[in-house]
């Protein structure tokens, strides 16, 4: 399977503006669950996607973006059989290539992989199993790799433990029973200190140093409501957030005040799937799910009152329900989405403006001369455009986006008013922000 490149058909033409258009969509062979970026500086563009397919037999392949010509493409060398469908893949957290290049994945054990510095094979290095007394042990639901100490992943499971492994060693260096029931994520939030979510509906955090203590952060509103979904701010570790079972709503907390959420996002139509908070702000994150919306939310003023709940900023819509979500730390201008048997990695900058969605509560008559002033008023903006969206059937909120595209500094603000009135003041407001 290969990569396709989708762009705005409204960019000036120049180089800069159609790289940063860009969509790069790449088709599996199979249902796509698994998936993250690499962290190294020397494999920009590169990313791990996993199978799920109901047979024990599944695949994982490496793939990587070349960004001079827009194709994402698959090394065969790259790409191996896996057991079971992977629940998660990390690539060792690595900035700086000082180590080897490794691949960790979980499903019935947590395996990690030897990446040959060629990118010739991929190897087994070791299968970790947290059950001394059994050649099983139960399903991993999830893991995380610790970036402040490399040696260390701590893993999830159905058998309600979490288990910290030193992989250097290829031994447990701590096993928990974390929860009254399974445990379905693990987030580290620093070097000895890591949160876990469970079916039974509670965020509970743990400290190395103290490992016959937890401290319970927050419970669902509903008792044993599971929480399936767990995500630490890594720019601010005083926030995370998390994600219940089955429902549309994000629960972002603060750990200094147990119990009450900061905030709750509840803009998704459908269930919620993944969640991502960006890699180089401490008030972003993104969210995706069943109705096939990622959205981006300004966090900044959590903590304040917003009539009629926080708004995203920022939208895309995807082709199928989003399943996988991943924000680059490397590279942060990009997330990663996969959907059905498709990954596409996009430009947060260049998603649907939210703002532009208020233009719906306006007559038409009442957008088209507002949109005519912008025209007159706005030296980047021509006629043309104008036309070629309405030529298009395309509706005004999509001319309001593309004017926020081309000019940020004035025309946010222009869109992004809650309501606007059509009087004689309106032209002078636009004449003045333009």
């Amino acid at each position: 399977m290969g990569a396709s490149r989708s762009s705005d058909p409204n960019q000036d033409g120049s180089d800069e503006q159609q790289k940063r258009s860009e969509i790069y969509t790449y088709e599996a062979p199979w249902h796509i669950y698994a998936m993250n970026w690499s962290v190294r500086r020397d494999k920009k563009y590169r990313l791990a996607i996993a199978s799920l397919l109901e047979q024990y037999p599944n695949r994982v392949e490496i793939v990587q973006l070349d960004d001079s010509n827009g194709e994402i493409r698959s090394d065969p060398n790259l790409s191996f059989e896996h057991p079971y469908p992977p629940t998660k893949t990390i690539f060792i957290p690595d900035k700086e290539c000082q180590k080897p290049d490794l691949l960790a994945t979980s499903s019935d054990f947590l395996r990690v992989w030897s990446i040959a510095e060629d990118s010739s094979a991929v190897e087994l290095k070791s299968v970790l199993n947290g059950n001394k007394n059994s050649e099983f042990c139960g399903p991993l639901t999830s893991f995380d790799w610790n970036e402040a100490e490399p040696k260390r992943i701590g893993t999830s499971s159905i058998d309600t433990t979490c288990t910290i492994w030193d992989i250097e060693r290829e031994a447990v260096d701590t096993q928990l029973i974390a929860h009254d029931k399974e445990v379905y994520d693990i987030a580290w939030g620093g070097v000895g200190v890591f949160a876990s979510v469970s079916a039974d509906g509670s965020v509970r955090v743990f400290d190395l140093r103290d490992k016959e203590h937890s401290t319970i952060i927050y419970e669902s509103s509903e008792p044993d409501t599971p929480l399936v979904r767990l995500g630490w701010n890594k720019q601010d570790p005083r926030y995370m957030a998390t994600i219940i079972m089955d429902s549309a709503k994000v629960v972002v907390l603060d750990i200094r005040f147990p119990t009450l959420p900061v905030v709750e996002l509840q803009r998704h139509q459908a269930s919620v799937n993944a969640v991502a908070w960006a890699p180089h702000s401490s008030c972003h994150i993104c969210t995706a799910g069943d109705d096939s919306q990622a959205l981006i939310w300004d966090l900044s003023s959590m903590g304040q009152p917003v009539e009629g709940g926080l708004d995203p900023i920022l939208a895309y819509t995807a082709g199928a329900e989003i399943e996988q979500l991943q924000w680059s730390s490397s590279q942060p201008d990009w997330v990663a989405i996969a959907f059905s048997t498709k990954l596409q990695i996009l430009r947060p900058d260049l998603l649907r403006p939210l703002a532009a969605y208020r233009l719906a509560t306006l007559s038409a008559f009442k957008v088209l001369v507002l949109c005519i002033f912008a025209l007159r008023s706005c030296r980047l903006v021509s006629f043309m455009h104008l036309h070629v969206f309405w030529s298009r059937g395309a509706v005004v909120k999509d001319f309001g986006s593309y004017c926020m595209h081309k000019c940020s500094k004035c025309s946010f603000e222009l869109f992004s008013i809650p309501q606007i009135q059509l009087d004689h003041n309106l032209y002078e407001y636009i004449m003045k922000v333009c």
